[in-house]
């Protein structure tokens, strides 16, 4: 059986998820700091992606959230320049 994953949180990164859920402008990072401090309370990921948002996530995406978080911080979460869905229509440059 593998090993329950946990999260082990410093005061200054607790305080950090605990801003970015209640006021970070992006609501995708809002809900990863919430699932994130259940995780650090004990909840498993499992737990969390299936019952303790507000919308029920595949484990796979808190689990991602998770190494995301732990590989780069909250910055790890936000979308690369370049990245994305791409306009469908661009416009000629005009020189």
């Amino acid at each position: 059986m593998a090993a329950r994953r946990t999260l082990e949180l410093s005061e200054e990164q607790r305080a950090e998820l605990q801003r970015a859920r209640d006021r970070h402008p992006k609501p995708h990072v809002r809900e990863k700091a919430a699932a994130l401090l259940k995780v650090a309370d004990g909840q498993s990921p499992h737990a969390v992606a299936k019952q303790g948002l507000l919308k029920a996530r595949d484990p796979d995406t808190v689990y991602r959230w998770l190494n995301r978080y732990l590989a780069g911080g909250i910055d790890g979460w936000l979308v690369k320049v370049g990245r994305g869905r791409k306009a469908a229509f661009f416009p000629p440059v005009q020189e």
